[in-house]
C-alpha cells in the first residue's frame, strides 16, 4: 500500500509545482506587458503626425516616422545628431573608465594585506554617503579657474572615484576570486598588472556588464552636472536637449518629432543593455555550474 500512496504523494506535488509554475508565468508575463506599454506607446507616436497625436491613443502605426526623424535631425536648435554624438563619448568613456578602475581599487584593496586597507576601504565606502549637489558649486568653481567649462573632460575623469562601482567590484572578488589564482600567476613569473588585465578582467566580466549597464545609464541621463558645464550649444549632451524640448511652449510643440527625440534618446541605452546581457546571463550560469 505504501508505493500507491507515495506515488499518489508524488502526482499531487507535482501537480502543485506546475500550478505555481504557471502562477508564475502568468504574473511576470503581465508584468512585462505592463512595463512594455509605454515603449509602445512611444513607438507608435513616433510614427503618427502632431494633429492626431492630439485626438488621442491609436494602437496602429502611421506613416509619418520618416517625416518625424527628418524634422528632429533638421532642427537646428536641438542638433540631435550632435548632442547624440556627444553623449555617446561621455558615456561610454565613463563607464569605461569606472569599471576598470573600479575593478583595479578592488584588486589591490582585495588581494593585498596591509595595514591600512581597512580604513582606506571605510573611506570609500563614505564617499557614497556625500550627495553630489553638495559639492557641485566648488566643482564648477574648479572646472572654472582651470578653463575646463565647455569641456568633456570634467564629466568623464571624476567617473575614475566611484565608490558604488568599487564597492560591488569588491564584492564580487570575495565571492568568485580565490586569492590562489593570483598566487599561482604571481609564481609563474606574471606581473600585477598582467595579472589583472590578463586573469582577473575576465574573471571580472558579469560584474563589469552590470557596472558598466549602470554608469552609462546614469551618465546617459545625467542633466545636473552638464547643465553646470556645458553652455555651447555645439557641446550639449541628450538630457540638456531634452530639456529643452520640454521647456519649450506647447503651443509650437510637434509632438510627433518629440516622441521621435525622445525614442532616440532611449535607443542607445537599449542597445547597451542588449549587448551586455549576454556576458551577465553567462555569468549566472557559470555561477550556478559552480555552485
Amino acid at each position: 500500500m505504501a508505493a500507491p500512496i507515495d506515488a499518489v504523494g508524488a502526482k499531487s506535488n507535482s501537480t502543485t509545482l506546475l500550478i505555481r509554475r504557471i502562477i508564475c508565468y502568468v504574473v511576470l508575463t503581465l508584468v512585462a506587458v505592463i512595463s512594455l506599454i509605454p515603449f509602445y506607446i512611444l513607438i507608435i507616436n513616433m510614427t503618427r503626425e502632431h494633429s492626431h497625436i492630439q485626438k488621442g491613443f491609436s494602437v496602429l502605426p502611421e506613416g509619418k516616422l520618416i517625416d518625424n526623424f527628418k524634422s528632429v535631425i533638421n532642427n537646428q536648435d536641438w542638433k540631435m545628431l550632435n548632442s547624440l554624438k556627444n553623449s555617446l563619448i561621455v558615456s561610454a568613456l565613463s563607464a569605461l573608465l569606472s569599471t576598470y578602475f573600479s575593478a583595479l581599487t578592488a584588486y589591490a584593496i582585495h588581494v593585498y594585506d596591509f595595514k591600512l586597507r581597512k580604513p582606506v576601504f571605510t573611506f570609500i565606502l563614505m564617499i557614497m554617503m556625500v550627495p553630489t549637489q553638495v559639492s557641485a558649486l566648488g566643482f564648477v568653481r574648479l572646472m572654472t579657474s582651470w578653463k575646463l567649462i565647455d569641456n568633456f573632460i570634467p564629466l568623464i575623469v571624476p567617473s575614475i572615484a566611484a565608490p558604488a562601482t568599487f564597492f560591488f567590484m569588491k564584492q564580487y572578488m570575495e565571492s568568485s576570486l580565490p586569492l590562489d589564482i593570483v598566487e599561482a600567476a604571481r609564481i609563474d613569473g606574471s606581473g600585477e598588472f598582467r595579472t589583472f588585465n590578463s586573469l582577473i578582467l575576465p574573471i571580472m566580466k558579469p560584474a563589469i556588464a552590470v557596472q558598466a549597464i549602470f554608469t552609462f545609464v546614469s551618465s546617459w541621463n545625467n542633466f545636473f552636472i552638464p547643465g553646470l558645464i556645458l553652455s555651447d550649444k555645439n557641446k550639449r549632451t541628450l538630457p540638456i536637449v531634452i530639456n529643452i524640448i520640454r521647456s519649450a511652449d506647447y503651443s509650437v510643440f510637434d509632438m510627433g518629432s518629440v516622441y521621435m527625440a525622445i525614442g532616440i534618446s532611449i535607443l542607445p541605452v537599449a542597445l547597451v543593455y542588449l549587448f551586455l546581457s549576454k556576458f551577465i546571463i553567462r555569468g549566472i550560469a557559470l555561477g550556478s555550474v559552480k555552485g
